[in-house]
């Protein structure tokens, strides 16, 4: 990494002692208004002449590696719509559900392949730079992988970029608290400095950092509650589109078998605040959702159904599907009365153990209002599994 020095030439008569401090003092003035012009600017100069560290400390090298992809996808009604991809084909809106476990040190290579023009249409200031880019919550990274215009840490189109995440583990001795627990990761560039096109189109998922122990789950959801009471970016009818015979998980199709483990990640996007609430199921208000047998504090772990979700906030469920309750059609939605009312509201399809939808009752909202675009300055939801 390069760091500033000062440099002066040396004066061909010796100089009285008063005015050297003075010469010094000047050259760290106009070092420091050269500092602030560059991040004034929107660091992109700072970036490149590497004045920022590359990986978090305690990141040596990368353990693992990833390819992103950033791919415009087709429009929902007239609404913009771009998903992140572990490959172009693949890429969705929210994009793949990432999995770290602590200690580990991550690099994602971004591949910005959204048109420009695309970019150019979701713009809210003509002046602004077109790009897409990668922030998470969480985890540990450097102002390299900020993910921001003021750091020049956004990839222009047709561009790449690698980010490097870091999950730091606990250290009782420095006082780090660790990382492990349900983040979320989306763009904070496109449409304006905080990414709120980016986040309206699509572009965000589901981060999860686990600890040595923790219990693997069989299926895991990302479900993000948005603005105009969205789930997915979707209402109504249009949160759940399960087949009754072979449903296949997805985005708009929640389904577990009986006796699986099931994680959700949850996030709030948007403005608005949310309660999520699952039917017939409950789980520990935890890191991991799961309190141990045995553990000494148990009793002193919630364990809850329902929980207050606000802007940018994130948290994990964990239960085991159908656990006394049997397979069924379980309601998920938000518990503010009139967001439920307007299409907030999807099902966690539980099939018995030989994969059987349960039948007797018709779990495609018969009450919930018609599928309904949301607008494009909306956030949405992704699911993942």
């Amino acid at each position: 990494m390069r760091a500033w020095r000062l440099v002066e030439d040396e004066p061909a008569e010796p100089q009285p002692a008063p005015e050297r401090p003075r010469a010094v003092g000047r050259y760290l003035v106009v070092a420091a208004v050269m500092l602030v012009g560059l991040v004034g600017a929107g660091g992109l100069a700072a970036a490149q002449t590497g004045m920022f560290a590359e990986r978090p400390d305690g990141c040596a090298q990368p353990d693992r590696s990833v390819q992103l992809y950033a791919v415009e996808l087709p429009k929902d009604g007239t609404q913009t719509r771009i998903g992140y991809g572990l490959t172009p084909e693949t890429a969705s809106y929210p994009g793949p559900l990432m999995e770290m476990m602590e200690g580990e040190c991550l690099a994602i290579t971004l591949h910005n392949q959204v048109p420009e023009a695309t970019l150019a249409a979701l713009r809210t200031n003509p002046s602004h730079p077109l790009g897409v880019s990668l922030h998470v919550h969480g985890v540990k990274y450097t102002q390299e992988s900020d993910g921001t215009v003021q750091s020049g840490s956004y990839v222009p189109p047709g561009g790449t970029r690698t980010y490097t995440w870091y999950a730091q583990p606990r250290n009782t001795k420095t006082g780090a608290q660790g990382t492990a627990g349900y983040w979320w990761y989306h763009d904070h560039v496109v449409g304006g400095p905080h990414g709120t096109q980016g986040l309206a189109a699509g572009l965000f998922g589901g981060l999860v950092v686990r600890r040595p122990g923790d219990p693997k789950p069989d299926r895991t959801y990302t479900v993000v509650f948005g603005n105009q009471q969205s789930i997915n970016l979707r209402r109504g009818a249009a949160t759940d589109t399960c087949a009754e015979v072979n449903p296949q998980p997805g985005p708009t199709c929640l389904v577990a078998r009986k006796g699986e483990r099931v994680e959700l990640v949850v996030v709030g996007a948007g403005n608005d605040m949310h309660t999520f609430h699952l039917h017939g199921h409950s789980w520990a208000d935890t890191r991991t959702g799961v309190v141990s047998n045995g553990q000494p504090l148990a009793d002193s772990v919630p364990i809850i159904d329902t929980k207050v979700l606000g802007p940018a906030q994130t948290f994990g469920v964990s239960f085991v599907a159908g656990d006394s309750v049997g397979p069924g059609h379980w309601m998920l939605h938000c518990h503010m009365q009139f967001h439920s009312d307007a299409g907030m509201s999807t099902m966690l399809h539980v099939l018995d153990e030989n994969g059987n939808m349960p039948s007797g009752m018709d779990h495609q909202h018969a009450a919930a209002p018609a599928a309904a675009a949301v607008p494009a300055t909306d956030d949405g939801t992704h699911v993942h599994n």
